[in-house]
């Protein structure tokens, strides 16, 4: 038996640093993201596809975007499962009981809407762990699992559930029982478990897997391996086996750069410019070290021509410590008199002083300097 694993498609999801142009694109991303897993379903013969949770990234959205998202779901030719999760839970106010998704609802859409065991067909089930809010008191699937029977014999039994998974040894009753399944995996009552909330691919121990996230949802730094979607096979015995499929096309690149000269601003902008798709990233980038004057309005010139190019370019604040200390040369070569330039001297102390003022006055003194040399070059 094969199936798609799949969880964290968060439809609806906006980005407070993309600009308007971006945002659309990036929604239209996670809209075609379905799109491509279900032609993954389709090529690899899967007999059904499961979402693991969050399949909307919140329960108040647009009447537009729910009936969207439903028709990209609709094209897939076999059923799709759908488990409440977090950011979607089956609470008064649940997508999934309003009268858009109840109008649009395909045929192919099944929600996964109670605790237990749901049959896909004879031979195959999947013991389900709907979220009823965003913040339950226990983890729904430990629950779920240790109040359920045994499967029948020769049936196969995935579990489908979201949330943080309990280190081996913690106890937190909050958190999925990974100890707990492994037992039930062991014993073959589980075959497979099938697990949202982890945005990264991510084997927790054999048979139990975070899917990931289909599109890119944050920066490289913190998760790592999205954009997928998980081919299982699931034979009548011996282990599962997992294939990682790339279906995302977006990314969010983090990049650190030391600077000390100027050859050092040029390195840093051509790393940024050499990135691909431009159009579907979106970078972080931060800054550390010592600049001259000119290096810094060199590279403040060169960030803000990429803004222009990538889909969105955000300074990395806790990653950027850059003193900008220029040099005698540097200020006489501004020609500044009287008022100006006794300013001048003054944030240079300041600046050089590396005291609690030294960051903004090398801030202002960088300021100075482009206007000053907008003023010549006009």
């Amino acid at each position: 038996m094969r199936f798609l694993h799949t969880a964290d498609w968060q439809l609806g999801m906006t980005r407070h640093f993309l600009d308007a142009d971006a945002q659309a694109r990036f929604t239209d991303a996670r809209l075609d993201a379905i799109s491509r897993l279900g032609a993954v379903a389709a090529e690899r013969e899967a007999e059904f596809v499961v979402v693991c949770g969050d399949v909307f990234e919140d329960n108040r959205l647009a009447p537009a975007v729910i009936a969207r998202s439903l028709d990209r779901i609709a094209a897939i030719d076999r059923p799709v499962y759908l488990l409440p999760g977090n950011h979607d839970p089956l609470d008064a106010a649940s997508i999934y009981t309003s009268e858009v998704f109840r109008r649009h609802r395909p045929a192919n859409v099944t929600v996964l809407d109670a605790p237990g065991v749901h049959e896909v067909r004879p031979g195959i089930e999947l013991l389900a762990a709907p979220w009823f809010s965003k913040h339950p008191a226990g983890d729904p699937l430990t629950e779920t699992v240790a109040a359920a029977p045994a499967p029948g014999e020769g049936v196969l039994r995935i579990a489908v559930g979201h949330g943080g998974t309990l280190p081996v040894g913690a106890r937190d009753q909050r958190l999925i029982d990974v100890a707990a399944l492994s037992e039930r995996i062991a014993a073959g009552e589980l075959r497979y478990v099938a697990l949202g909330d982890r945005h990264s691919v991510t084997e927790v121990a054999p048979a139990i897997w975070y899917s990931g996230a289909p599109e890119v949802t944050n920066f490289d730094h913190k998760e790592t391996a999205s954009g997928a979607v998980l081919v299982v096979d699931v034979p009548d015995s011996g282990p599962a086996r997992v294939e990682a499929v790339r279906v995302g096309t977006w990314r969010f690149a983090s990049r650190e750069f030391p600077l000390t000269a100027e050859r050092d601003v040029d390195a840093a902008v051509g790393a940024l410019a050499a990135l691909p798709d431009k159009d579907r990233t979106v970078v972080k980038v931060g800054f550390t070290g010592t600049v001259g004057l000119a290096a810094k309005a060199r590279l403040d010139a060169e960030i803000e021509a990429l803004r222009a190019r990538f889909a969105a370019v955000e300074l990395w604040e806790r990653k950027t410590d850059l003193a900008v200390l220029p040099g005698e040369e540097e200020l006489d070569a501004l020609e500044l008199t009287g008022p100006a330039a006794d300013a001048a001297q003054e944030l240079l102390g300041v600046a050089r002083s590396g005291g609690e003022r030294a960051a903004d006055a090398s801030g202002a003194l960088a300021l100075l300097y482009r206007l000053t040399r907008q003023e010549v070059v006009a």
